[in-house]
């Protein structure tokens, strides 16, 4: 996340305000409920991890072990084991 200087983008009353009770604090400002983001919605990191995901299904299928896929994928067995099980019941 980068900053903006807060006397770029707020009128100056807005801004002599937020110093009367912030003066030199960091702020985060939240978005608007209308405008969330779910995760992963502003990269492509949620449909890669899908993909990766179909794909450690597909070689569970294809007779590779949970140990040889947690090498594979550098994820641990657990995490293979649940990506196998939610794959399952796709």
């Amino acid at each position: 996340m980068s900053y903006i200087k807060a006397e770029l983008i707020l009128p100056k009353e807005v801004l002599e305000l937020v110093q009367k009770y912030a003066d030199g604090q960091c702020l985060y400002i939240p978005r608007k409920k209308e405008n969330y983001k779910s995760w992963g919605e502003n990269t492509r990191f949620r449909e890669m991890t899908k993909a990766r995901n179909r794909e450690i299904y597909i070689d569970y299928r294809n007779g590779l072990t949970t140990n040889e896929l947690s090498e594979k994928y550098f994820l641990s067995v657990k995490s293979i084991q649940r990506i196998v099980l939610e794959q399952k019941s796709i």
